[in-house]
């Protein structure tokens, strides 16, 4: 049987995907929320002409150069002049201040002389100056910020300007972990005879964290239907929005996610794509929870993760955009011709001396190298039957997460 491409194993994954309901939080839990509908502004912003500058609010026919002006107040942010500057006429007003009626430009005080309650201009102003009119940053109504933003930092004091002190978000994804194998055991233990030291699920809550995300662990599920079957279960009862498993993925007598999923009734969409790492990843949905099951090699396990799952939060947290941003740079070395699997090669990034990245995979691709891994910063995407490339040829490459 043909390998599914990965492009149509990320369609199956994706088909039918629907953003999460939304919840209103706090401004200071939305930073990288996803908004859920459009925000307009419910105040206009400045609400009235404000100055830019310390100085004096006058008419634009005085501000000539030696002309005299008694100044009748002043205007200071909250605290506005509450009577109209006549001809002959000037307000003190600083940064912020509301410019009063009857004046249409500020005279900097570094261009006066001030005598008491008098100031002579030192310098003409021809034009208006350093008035910032109502409404220059927005009005009351305009969108500022559309459904799909991921929000950023800046987006929360926009918001806070608007005047809105929660905004609508989609809810977080809740992803469910769980690591299957007799052989695993916790950092931090002494490994027995053929045992190893259970890793993967750290780097994938991180990069599902970082994705917006809240994960679950569900711990180590040892070889056996009934246990790999109850964690599955378990996922459900705590409202898994994704169940992801590692290991256990392929077909031999003690992978057991396969059968375990077969008797939970998860309908099993795919099993084995056209890629490298990560081959014998396999994918099914069980009612709105949509299961992952990744190959336990670490390579493999993260580039999996990485290529299908964070597409799928997304998806589920109504991000406006889902695809991962795909660069073209470089090689910095000669590759091969490459087989019938799209193969995500672990790369480092650099800079030449003319400013241009470089992409150059880190020694030995093999899926169980952890070190490697953990030194690259993007994946180089070799596409299936790609022909032998020499070094200074362009080439795609997905920046990986700090």
């Amino acid at each position: 049987m043909a390998l599914m491409a990965v492009a149509d194993a990320l369609n199956s994954i994706l088909n039918g995907i629907q953003p999460l309901p939304a919840e209103d939080v706090a401004l200071d839990d939305a930073l990288h929320r996803t908004l859920a509908r459009d925000i307009a502004a419910r105040r206009t912003q400045p609400p009235a002409p404000m100055s830019a500058m310390d100085g004096y609010a006058i008419h634009l026919e005085d501000a000539l150069k030696g002309a005299r002006l008694g100044v009748i107040g002043e205007s200071a942010a909250g605290r506005p002049f509450d009577q109209s500057v006549g001809k002959g006429e000037a307000v003190r007003i600083f940064t912020g201040g509301v410019v009063p009626d009857g004046a249409d430009t500020i005279v900097i005080q570094e261009d006066v002389q001030r005598d008491r309650d008098f100031i002579t201009l030192s310098e003409a102003a021809p034009v208006p100056r350093h008035i910032r009119k109502a409404g220059i940053d927005f009005r009351e109504g305009d969108v500022l910020l559309k459904r799909g933003t991921l929000l950023s930092d800046r987006d929360l004091s926009l918001a806070a300007s608007m005047n809105h002190p929660t905004l609508p978000v989609h809810r977080k994804p809740k992803v469910a972990i769980l690591a299957t194998g007799d052989e695993l055991v916790m950092p931090g233990s002494q490994p027995a005879p053929g045992q190893i030291i259970y890793s993967n699920a750290y780097a994938i809550r991180a990069l599902m964290h970082n994705s917006g995300a809240e994960p679950i662990d569900l711990g180590i599920a040892r070889d056996t239907l009934e246990d790999t079957r109850a964690a599955i279960r378990r996922a459900e009862a705590l409202g898994a929005d994704i169940l992801i498993t590692t290991g256990g993925a392929s077909v031999g007598e003690h992978d057991l996610v396969e059968p375990s999923f077969e008797a939970e009734g998860i309908d099993i969409k795919f099993w084995k794509i056209a890629l490298r790492p990560g081959k014998p990843m396999m994918h099914g949905r069980k009612g709105a929870m949509s299961v992952i099951g990744l190959p336990g090699n670490p390579s493999s396990s993260y580039v999996c993760s990485f290529v299908f799952v964070v597409p799928l939060i997304r998806a589920l947290s109504g991000r406006a955009h889902i695809a991962h941003c795909i660069e073209t740079v470089i090689l910095g070395h000669n590759l091969p011709a490459n087989d019938h699997r799209q193969e995500y090669m672990r790369a480092r990034i650099a800079i030449n001396d003319g400013g241009i990245a470089v992409a150059t995979a880190v020694d030995h691709q093999d899926s169980s190298l952890l070190n490697n891994l953990s030194a690259a910063d993007a994946l180089l995407i070799r596409p299936p039957h790609a022909p032998a490339a020499p070094a200074g040829a362009r080439c795609d490459i997905i920046r990986l997460p700090i």
